[in-house]
């Protein structure tokens, strides 16, 4: 570190403008980074949903319909019109409709009354018109608004694809918005906090390049989640600012004892590159794990997070370094009192109250455990209120043509009876209210070879014959899960290889991967952690105490749902885990650290008394800056699954903050011999 710290202040000027040019690079491949808006494309290549939607668009040449437009008081032919303009918007790749079905020659020559009600009743009823079409994956707010525009303010459209074009039209202006009120929040606090009305400019401006540089780096990676983009900069910014104010305060308190600039640089850098670096390997543990996850977005998010980690790690002891001795003069000419209050009265304060608060955290702990045990999650991408334009939209489609949660049965071709057999046995089945097919459309006893490429294309390609189902539930719940398995369990009764698409057999999926996925995750983000411990206070028992303490936290924080009968998104479960402990373990850290150093020359309450006073304050600011990033994004964001995470990252870290504050002293103090005889270090003092 000593090369390094000579080498940094020694070339200041060059670390400043060669960081300067690598944010202003990376702001400008900011730009040229896809973002994807489909959590199904990150479902492994061999989940079942996954295979099934890559072999219908080989053999059919387009993907499932992924929106539902309807048309008011149009005719047959006036629908077919509005089809033709439909295909020509761009990003649209196909338009289903009752020609696709019946035929054209049949739909111009015979009336709608003759023909088969279930099938017309699916696509034409009342003078409107249902259309299906599929959008291109990454077009799809375009294409949704020129949509819009096409049908008026008469039509409707709704479907995953406008889920996923409203998460496209929020995501960027959302995350600016957090970012506009956040950055204000976390100033006030650094002001409040530090000596200074520049330093908290300075630990922005610090930060802020790292999350550039993060961002801009991800053009390397290909594309990423919106997940990832709307929450990966705000979580690196608030879990790295304390590096910043690590060194900070280092440097500050050098200067003090009257060192000059360049040799208090020196000295503070030396002194926290240990605590910073601890700081941020427990933070890139809890995020690493996420990386096993088979479900992509885990690795997605996860890969992203640590980048973003180990660059404000960079930042922080090679960039701020210099920038600080550069500003040195702006520092010193903008000193104030502190305007936090003294907290060592708050550590004798504590003292008298932890045994209530054990007694209350241990028993809340089992249940708490137990009842987050047992939450169910949701896993689709309905993010828009009933009052959107989208909700309104959907549920006047819903109002004329029912509920309508399509799927596709791929099946082998060359068996008409068996497909005949199979499509009456599917039409039977609960929540199925209709089955079309070449046996349902046509008729198994006639060729396919009489009819027109045209109408027997959507049903026959040269290896699978398609099943189109209609079903009236939701795209997920038990009641869509238990049609999806026994559509599947229809299938298997006739054909040894079957595969089934559409957005209830994706989330079936998703429900069948991500529960042991988020196992995985915490049990690797829990021996990651516990190992870090282990490494840092050479004890075998402090680990398992301050894992306790975060874990418990984490436990009562996930079964509010459960209490309150909430269900979250998946996601909110799975970057809670894995934040919470990383992050807020190193309040844990911190005061035990503290602690441990105090208990060789003071008995173990008062030293314990020190310890709280001295570091109540840190630990309040970093709390209090993670948890406020997190209400900014639930109150700044329209996207359901993004509120829903800053939500419980904002109850989470207040949690997490009283758990170490209140509930940690007690078991340092009552467990202190055990303590002694499990760690390597001795003490002076009994």
């Amino acid at each position: 570190m000593s090369k390094l710290s000579e080498l940094i202040v020694g070339h200041k000027k060059a670390v400043i403008w060669l960081f300067a040019l690598a944010g202003a690079a990376c702001v400008f491949l900011a730009g040229f980074v896809p973002v994807s808006y489909k959590l199904a494309e990150y479902l492994p290549k061999s989940a079942p949903s996954t295979v099934a939607l890559n072999t219908m668009q080989a053999e059919f040449g387009n993907g499932y319909p992924n929106a539902r437009v309807m048309l008011k008081d149009v005719s047959p032919q006036e629908a077919l019109r509005y089809k033709g303009e439909l295909l020509a918007i761009d990003g649209v790749v196909s338009a289903v409709w009752l020609d696709d079905i019946v035929g054209s020659d049949a739909l111009s020559t015979t009336p709608l009354e003759f023909m088969d009600q279930s099938v017309v009743g699916a696509y034409y009823k009342d003078g409107c018109a249902l259309i299906y079409i599929s959008i291109e994956s990454g077009k799809e707010a375009d294409a949704v608004g020129d949509i819009r525009r096409l049908v008026g303010e008469g039509g409707a459209i709704a479907g995953e694809a406008v889920n996923t074009a409203s998460s496209q039209e929020l995501s960027v202006t959302e995350t600016m918005k957090a970012m506009a009120i956040l950055i204000p929040v976390i100033l006030l606090i650094l002001i409040i906090s530090t000596g200074s009305w520049a330093e908290p400019l300075l630990f922005l401006i610090t930060i802020g390049l790292a999350v550039l540089i993060n961002m801009g780096t991800n053009v390397f990676f290909g594309k990423i989640s919106f997940i990832t983009s709307a929450v990966s900069p705000i979580l690196q910014l608030a879990v790295s600012l304390d590096y910043a104010i690590f060194l900070t305060h280092s440097f500050g308190d050098y200067r003090l004892q009257g060192h000059e600039p360049e040799e208090a640089m020196k000295l503070a850098m030396k002194k926290s590159s240990a605590a910073i670096a601890a700081s941020a390997a427990t933070t890139v543990v809890g995020f690493f794990a996420l990386i096993f996850m088979r479900f992509g977005i885990g690795y997605d998010l996860g890969i992203n997070l640590v980048k973003g980690v180990l660059l404000s790690f960079i930042s922080v002891t090679v960039f701020m370094p210099a920038l600080t001795l550069a500003c040195r003069k702006l520092i010193d000419g903008t000193r104030h009192r502190r305007f936090l209050p003294d907290f060592n009265k708050a550590g004798a304060f504590l003292l008298k109250i932890r045994i209530p608060l054990l007694l209350l955290a241990l028993a809340a702990a089992v249940p708490c455990f137990l009842a987050q045990s047992k939450l169910g999650f949701k896993y689709g991408m309905e993010i828009y209120g009933k009052e959107s334009r989208a909700g309104k939209d959907a549920a006047e489609i819903e109002e004329i043509f029912g509920r309508d949660n399509q799927l596709i049965l791929l099946v082998p071709r060359g068996s008409p009876g068996a497909e005949a057999e199979l499509c009456r046995d599917l039409g039977r089945l609960e929540h199925v209210t209709s089955v079309v097919s070449y046996s349902t459309a046509v008729g198994s006893e006639i060729p396919s070879e009489y009819l027109s490429e045209e109408q027997s294309g959507q049903f026959y390609s040269e290896g699978y014959a398609r099943i189109i189902l209609y079903t009236d539930t939701e795209t997920e719940g038990e009641d869509a899960f238990s049609t999806v398995r026994a559509v599947k369990n229809a299938a298997a009764g006739f054909y040894a290889e079957s595969l089934l698409a559409g957005q209830s057999a994706i989330l079936y999926d998703m429900r069948s991967i991500v529960p042991a996925d988020t196992k995985t995750v915490d049990y690797i983000a829990v021996a990651g952690i516990f190992i870090v411990l282990l490494l840092t206070f050479k004890s075998l028992s402090l680990p398992v105490l301050l894992l306790f303490t975060i874990e418990t936290a984490i436990f009562v924080n996930l079964s509010f749902a459960y209490f309150t009968g909430q269900t979250y998104n998946f996601i909110g479960y799975l970057v809670i885990s894995t934040v919470q402990l990383g992050a807020t373990v190193d309040y844990a850290i911190l005061l035990t650290d503290r602690y441990m150093g105090l208990r060789k020359d003071f008995p173990k309450k008062e030293a314990m008394a020190k310890a709280l006073g001295g570091n109540v304050s840190s630990i309040l600011i970093s709390a209090a800056i993670l948890s406020l990033s997190g209400f900014t994004l639930s109150a700044t964001s329209s996207n359901r699954i993004i509120a829903e995470l800053g939500v419980l990252l904002f109850r989470g870290t207040a949690l997490s903050f009283v758990m170490v504050v209140c509930v940690l002293p007690a078991l340092l103090i009552m467990l202190d011999k055990a303590i002694s005889k499990t760690t390597l270090s001795k003490r002076s003092r009994s």
